[in-house]
């Protein structure tokens, strides 16, 4: 069971691994609907937006529910929400959407993440699943973000997309946060782990890579001696 389920992790082309990649290709398509005159694509952005969090709950799900976890998606799954929770609120705040206190609070908790993944990388540390409060907290902000877009567009109900864009902005950072300070411990161990496994290879390696040898045996000259009859 053990074998089969490594070989299922393996896999590559799956559902919840094609919407992933669907949300990095949309990035670019997000910033460029952000970037013309008037907020004339301000509206359609943060549809746009709306849609590719829809699929960060969806590929979870599918994943899950469908045995279509796998370790490409572990990895490529955060990383693009990631890039795509920085680009979403860097542009609106290009966009004059949201204040820049809330950015500087979202983006100094992305970076230590970031952070943290790197140098557990670096020392060779076991990879840290998500958790669900990061999950639930990664689709708060990405609920909030498109409202805060509708918001800040000539939208008729940009008034209630606003006041629900604060609702689920505080909830996601409250998630977030709470999410970063469970993973902080288990970076910790993760690393001091990683720490432990390379001095012992360090102490162990040489004894176990250089087989001890024998010394020649030598003979001493009492037993190569001929032996001697009896006297005559």
């Amino acid at each position: 069971m053990r074998i089969s389920r490594r070989r299922g992790e393996d896999r590559v082309l799956t559902v919840p691994n094609a919407l992933t990649t669907l949300r990095l290709v949309c990035v670019p398509v997000f910033l460029v609907l952000l970037a013309q005159p008037d907020h004339e694509g301000q509206l359609a952005a943060a549809f746009l937006l709306a849609g590719l969090g829809i699929t960060d709950g969806l590929d979870g799900y599918v994943a899950r529910h469908f045995d279509q976890v796998t370790s490409l998606g572990k990895v490529a799954d955060p990383l693009v929400d990631r890039v795509l929770i920085l680009s979403a609120t860097i542009g609106a705040l290009a966009a004059g959407a949201v204040p820049a206190w809330l950015v500087a609070v979202v983006l100094t908790r992305e970076v230590l993440v970031l952070a943290g993944a790197g140098t557990l990388a670096l020392v060779g540390a076991r990879r840290l699943d998500v958790s669900w409060p990061g999950k639930a907290g990664t689709f708060g902000l990405m609920f909030a973000l498109p409202l805060f877009l509708m918001g800040g567009a000539p939208f008729r109900w940009s008034g209630t997309a606003q006041a629900l864009a604060w609702v689920a902005a505080i909830g996601g950072l409250g998630l977030s946060w709470f999410a970063f300070a469970g993973y902080v411990p288990r970076a910790h161990a993760a690393f001091v782990e990683a720490r432990a496994g390379r001095k012992t290879e360090a102490v162990v390696g040489p004894s176990q890579t250089a087989p001890a040898q024998k010394a020649p045996s030598q003979t001493a000259p009492s037993q190569t001696a001929p032996a001697q009859g009896p006297p005559l």
